[in-house]
């Protein structure tokens, strides 16, 4: 582990990233899920449809492809660019395929916390002249919070460690796997050793948020 431990400052650059991509990620699945959550329940079936098929669409579709898409897709082939520096562009890009992906999976996480909401609550609302905006705000989605933290809380866990991907798919994002790869081409330590760091590593960002969501999940609880 000596040689690891030597290289211990590559360790923390490649994690930082990975931080800032899953925070960023997780700001931006979730202000997305929400939105689509409110057009899934919408009065309007125009609504309904689209966030429907785009639920379905991209949560049936592998994380690689959609990294791919924004990548190769958008950014190369199309030639956008999100910044003048190559890896900040390539991160932006990152974000916004993990964004597009993992809301889909807060979206749904968000419905079934609102199908437990009694149909009394919302019926009650709509007679003392609130509308579906503001019910959906005042009633509907805080009781609705409340009720998925765990299941949210396995979704961010579950985007930390696809933060991994965003370097194989095209992306090349800095992060810590990518790091961990090019410690293994360059020799600078050995494979083994390396490996039980990072997984380590990966296990310190996790860990804690398992624990803190189910503790959370337990004080916030909605009382039926």
């Amino acid at each position: 582990m000596e040689a690891f431990l030597n290289n211990i400052d590559r360790v923390v650059d490649g994690f930082s990233w990975t931080v800032r991509l899953a925070l960023l990620s997780a700001l931006f699945s979730f202000i997305l899920g929400v939105l689509l959550t409110a057009m899934r329940v919408s009065p309007v079936p125009l609504l309904r449809g689209l966030s429907t098929a785009y639920v379905e669409g991209v949560r049936s579709t592998p994380l690689t492809l959609v990294l791919l898409f924004c990548g190769l897709g958008l950014n190369s082939a199309l030639g956008i660019f999100l910044s003048d520096t190559v890896a900040w562009d390539v991160f932006w890009w990152a974000v916004i395929g993990l964004s597009a992906y993992t809301s889909c999976f807060v979206s749904e996480s968000l419905r079934a916390g609102i199908n437990t909401i009694p149909l009394g609550q919302v019926e009650a609302a709509r007679s003392l002249g609130l509308t579906f905006t503001q019910n959906l705000r005042l009633i509907v989605l805080p009781q609705a919070l409340r009720t998925v933290v765990a299941p949210l809380g396995s979704v961010l866990i579950a985007l930390t460690k696809n933060t991994t991907v965003a370097s194989v798919a095209g992306l090349g994002v800095q992060e810590a796997s990518s790091e961990m790869k090019l410690m293994f081409d360059r020799g600078i330590a050995p494979v083994l050793p390396t490996f039980v760091g990072f997984a380590l590593g990966f296990l310190v960002l996790t860990l804690p948020m398992g624990y803190f969501f189910s503790w959370l999940s337990k004080r916030v609880a909605v009382v039926r």
